[in-house]
């Protein structure tokens, strides 16, 4: 038996709970890891309320990353072995997989090994942001120096991740933020240059920070309203990466500066690298490279105690966070 968090209905942080569930031996190509802390997501709570890509199936687990030692391995598995230290790379469905408990059952192909100079917590705190990231800026835009990357949603973890990103390849990261609360320490986390959207106006401020050529990447988890100033704000033949749909609002898309510019306007979930083998290797070697050099490094906004998940659910989406959210185990 062990403490697993789960929720019978979708809804708001209170429907999850912790029960006493009986953990299975792992099967083929699965391995159990003993937690020790996991790292919270944006996806995790659209999924618990019912908002995330695909429907539950209840009572459902929840969670994509955790780091811990091997407990246990499954026929078939081989490069991991017990007691060996661990995180988990977001490669499953969370309606077949979930890491919120004392242990979690994972594929094996979703198992990793992390820089030994990583705590538990910045373990947990690694491969949701950074591979997002990776396979947006670096497997598909090839980011370099002389580019500009503009960041919505900048203090969230993935965007703290693409601004560290920008930095290690000489690109110019421009974090975007509602506010000017979080400009200090955008600027602290790497951000060349910081635009608070509801103060200031985004695309002149691109336009003077780019000499008037714009942007060439965009890294947007947030649509809605503000894609049309995105796009304004862009160089031609720039790329929009749409990885996320945070606004209610409708988004539109703004066809004069798409066809004017020659832009491209760009779905992008984290599984298709992490779900393709090559890709995933490649996205590992670059990430596990970047934090032993020191040029990667988790930036943890708070921890909480896994008894109250709740709590850190409910901090998750106050929006009130820059970096990562972790809970122990």
């Amino acid at each position: 038996m062990a403490r697993v968090v789960r929720f019978h209905e979708t809804g708001g942080p209170e429907v999850l709970r912790i029960e006493q569930v009986e953990v299975p031996p792992p099967g083929k190509d699965e391995v159990r890891i003993r937690v020790h802390a996991l790292g919270l997501n944006r996806a995790e709570a659209m999924f618990r309320s019912g908002q995330y890509l695909y429907t539950p199936r209840l009572p459902s687990r929840l969670g994509y990353e955790a780091a811990g030692t091997v407990e246990a391995i499954g026929a078939g598995v081989t490069g991991v072995k017990l007691g060996e230290a661990v995180s988990t790379v977001p490669a499953f469905s969370l309606n077949d997989y979930g890491v919120y408990g004392d242990v979690a059952t994972v594929p094996a192909a979703a198992v990793a090994k992390h820089p030994a100079s990583l705590s538990w917590v910045e373990a947990a705190a690694v491969w949701m942001q950074y591979a997002t990231a990776y396979g947006a800026l670096i497997d598909i835009a090839a980011l370099e120096a002389g580019d500009t990357l503009l960041i919505p949603a900048a203090s969230s973890s993935v965007g703290i991740a693409a601004i560290q990103i920008a930095n290690m390849v000489g690109a110019t990261p421009v974090a975007l933020t509602r506010g000017g609360c979080k400009r200090e320490a955008l600027l602290d986390a790497g951000a060349a240059e910081v635009i608070a959207t509801q103060e200031q106006d985004l695309v002149a401020e691109v336009r003077r920070i780019t000499g008037g050529k714009g942007a060439r990447v965009v890294f947007d988890p947030v649509g809605g309203p503000t894609v049309a100033k995105l796009t304004a704000a862009m160089a031609r033949r720039g790329i929009l990466f749409q990885y996320g749909m945070l606004s209610t609002e409708p988004t539109p898309l703004p066809l004069a500066d798409v066809l004017g510019k020659s832009l491209t306007v760009r779905g992008y979930v984290l599984f298709e690298i992490t779900n393709d083998p090559r890709r995933l290797e490649r996205a590992k070697q670059f990430i596990i490279d970047g934090l032993a050099a020191g040029k990667l490094k988790p930036v943890i906004a708070k921890t909480f105690p896994l008894d109250q998940i709740v709590a850190a659910h409910r901090y998750l989406e106050s929006n009130q966070q820059i970096g990562k959210i972790v809970v122990t185990v």
